[in-house]
């Protein structure tokens, strides 16, 4: 197929904001921030480097010290922080590119070394059990059960939120996107494998959207909605996730999003990133019977695939992760049907190693 005729390389109008193809660049955390999380030079050539997606949406970008529980990977909750992101999206923007950051609390998949020893905060004090050692400052460490929220804090995080929407704004992003998706805070709250509060905010399907709705609200009030995308994980184990009643609740929370006129509705629809196998997948054709924006597809998509979902209708956008870490130049690639390099090393996806597996892959006019 030609690019004149590949749906995935043809412009769209994302609610104002024209792209110029369908492919997204999916959030990857890559740990190249150094221990103060403020955006490096490195960075800004990576972000560069890929610029030919229709929409880059950044690495998870945490919120507050209290959403940290990743080393090394970049926050927004401080003025340098956001002067450093500036370099990232004049980069872009000098490119052509488009760019949305993403929003982050790590919530309950974090661990007291990120807190000074305070233990890391969730919907409920209940502890991931994926059987896997957490990832520390410290290397390795045992998982921790996590402190539960109490009713009067939540409000606090939510003004967070809304303050890195604001501070992405300054740093001249074009929207955000609200992760939601991936044993997360807001997924924690989500599910009822993590949420077993009593108050307003678990429960039942309703109360435990409660939180991600008033995140939305509280960020659409700094950007408008059209400029803020959010991203789900039915199908995801990831971080001990998986709730017997996950599409119940999946086809509610997106029922409660249409009715914003979001940038879009990012579903990690593929299982490549693991499914927790407990009923059938639910895929892109059932969210779009009850989500009418613009919706995006996400995990193990390949070209063709991506061309065909894309095609059915099911889809407008498709992002795709893992191969722009070693294509950053994927968009050229699918254009002139090139083969792709061979995927990263699993050691270097998110290692602090500055270049090295980072921004060192050769692009089609460098072979």
């Amino acid at each position: 197929m030609s690019q004149n005729q590949s749906p995935l390389l043809q412009p769209f109008d994302l609610r104002g904001l024209s792209l110029a193809n369908r492919v997204a660049m999916a959030p990857m955390t890559r740990a190249r921030s150094g221990k103060d999380r403020i955006p490096t030079d490195v960075m800004v050539e990576y972000y560069r480097q890929r610029a030919g997606a229709g929409l880059i949406i950044t690495e998870g970008v945490t919120i507050s010290p209290q959403a940290n529980g990743w080393s090394e990977s970049p926050g927004i909750y401080t003025e340098a922080m956001t002067e450093a992101w500036k370099k990232v999206t004049d980069a872009v923007h000098g490119e052509g590119g488009k760019i949305f950051l993403q929003l982050w609390h790590t919530g309950r998949a974090s661990h007291s070394s990120f807190h000074d020893g305070q233990l890391a905060v969730a919907p409920s004090a209940i502890m991931i059990d994926d059987g896997e050692m957490q990832h520390t400052p410290n290397g390795k460490e045992a998982r921790e059960v996590p402190r539960a929220l109490e009713t009067d804090e939540i409000a606090g995080i939510v003004a967070d939120y809304a303050q890195a929407a604001a501070n992405a704004k300054e740093a001249g992003f074009d929207g955000v996107e609200i992760h939601s998706a991936n044993g997360y805070l807001i997924d924690e709250f989500l599910q009822s494998k993590s949420n077993h509060r009593t108050d307003q905010y678990g429960g039942s399907i309703e109360n435990r959207y409660r939180f991600l709705g008033e995140v939305v609200e509280a960020v659409a009030n700094v950007w408008s909605a059209e400029r803020v995308g959010v991203r789900l994980s039915p199908n995801g184990v990831y971080n001990g996730m998986g709730s017997p009643d996950y599409r119940e609740q999946f086809l509610y929370v997106a029922k409660q999003l249409d009715q914003y006129p979001l940038a879009y509705l990012h579903v990690m629809d593929g299982t490549g990133f693991g499914f927790h196998e407990l009923g059938e997948p639910m895929t892109l054709g059932e969210f779009r019977q009850v989500f009418h924006g613009p919706l995006m597809g996400n995990v193990g998509y390949t070209k063709e695939s991506g061309e065909e979902v894309i095609a059915s209708g099911d889809a407008d956008l498709v992002a795709y992760g893992r191969p722009f870490i070693s294509n950053p130049d994927l968009v050229t690639r699918f254009a002139e049907d090139a083969p792709l390099n061979p995927e990263a090393e699993f050691a270097v996806w998110y290692s602090p190693t500055g270049a090295q597996g980072y921004t060192d892959f050769p692009t089609l006019s460098a072979v």
